[in-house]
C-alpha cells in the first residue's frame, strides 16, 4: 500500500491553496474593482462611480488587506518547503515579500482618504472642483505606489525560481518561468516610471510573461504536489 502523503507534498499543496486564494482576491481589487470605478481619463466619471458605488469601492480596498496578508501566509509556507534547497534565497524570497506589505498597506489608506474627501468628510471648506481634483491626487497616488509594488512583485519571483529550479520535486521549467516573469514585473514597473506612454504596449507582453510562470507554479504545487523523493522528505 502507498504511503500517506509525504509532509514535503502537504506543504506544497498548502502553499498552493494560498497562492489561489491570493490570486482570485487580488484580482478582484486589482482588476475587476478598478474596471467598474475608473473612467478612463475621466475624473468626473470616476468620482461618480466612486461615490454611486462605494460599497464596492470598499471591497477593493478590503481585498487588498487581505490578498497582503495571504502574501505573507504563503511565502511563509514557501520558505518551508524550499529553505532546504538554499537558506540564503529562501530568506531573500521571503525578505522581498515582506517588506513590501507595509507599503502596500500604506497606499490603501490613500484610496479611503479620496473617499473621505469625495463624501466632505473632511476638507469640508473647500470647493466640490477641488474636492474632485484632490481625491483624484490621492488615487493616483496610489496608483503609482502600486507601480512601485511591481518591483518588488518582481524581485521575490527571481529566488523563487532559482530556489524551484534547483529543488529537483518541481520542474526546472516552472523556476526558469518565474525568473521570467520576475524580469517581467520589473519592466513593466520601470516603463511606466521612465517610459510612461510606452506601458501599455510593454504591459502587454510583460502580463503574458508572468501570469503564464505564476499561475503554472500555482497549479502545480495545488494539484501535483511535489514530485516525491526520499532525500528530499526527511527535513521537512
Amino acid at each position: 500500500m502507498q504511503e500517506k502523503m509525504n509532509p514535503l507534498k502537504s506543504t506544497a499543496r498548502i502553499a498552493g491553496f494560498w497562492y489561489l486564494l491570493l490570486s482570485i482576491i487580488g484580482a478582484y481589487g486589482l482588476a475587476y474593482v478598478p474596471s467598474q470605478i475608473m473612467g478612463e481619463g475621466n475624473a468626473a466619471s470616476t468620482v461618480n462611480n466612486i461615490l454611486t458605488h462605494e460599497f464596492l469601492f470598499r471591497t477593493g480596498v478590503v481585498s487588498q488587506l487581505i490578498s497582503n496578508t495571504l502574501f505573507v501566509l504563503l511565502v511563509s509556507v514557501l520558505y518551508r518547503l524550499l529553505k532546504h534547497v538554499n537558506e540564503y534565497h529562501a530568506k531573500l524570497m521571503m525578505a522581498f515579500v515582506l517588506v513590501q506589505v507595509p507599503i502596500a498597506f500604506l497606499i490603501e489608506t490613500f484610496k479611503i482618504t479620496s473617499l473621505m474627501i469625495l463624501k466632505g468628510e473632511i476638507m469640508k471648506a473647500i470647493e466640490p472642483a477641488q474636492k474632485q481634483d484632490l481625491a483624484m491626487l490621492f488615487l493616483n497616488i496610489h496608483t503609482y505606489g502600486t507601480i512601485i509594488l511591481e518591483i518588488f512583485w518582481g524581485l521575490w519571483l527571481i529566488p523563487f525560481g532559482q530556489l524551484v529550479y534547483k529543488s529537483g520535486f518541481i520542474p526546472r521549467i516552472l523556476g526558469v518561468l518565474l525568473i521570467i516573469g520576475g524580469i517581467s514585473y520589473i519592466i513593466e514597473s520601470l516603463t511606466f516610471l521612465l517610459f510612461p506612454g510606452s506601458h501599455a504596449l510593454v504591459s502587454r507582453y510583460t502580463s503574458v510573461c508572468y501570469s503564464i510562470g505564476e499561475i503554472a507554479i500555482m497549479l502545480w504545487l495545488l494539484i501535483i504536489g511535489v514530485r516525491v523523493r526520499q532525500d528530499v522528505t526527511s527535513g521537512i
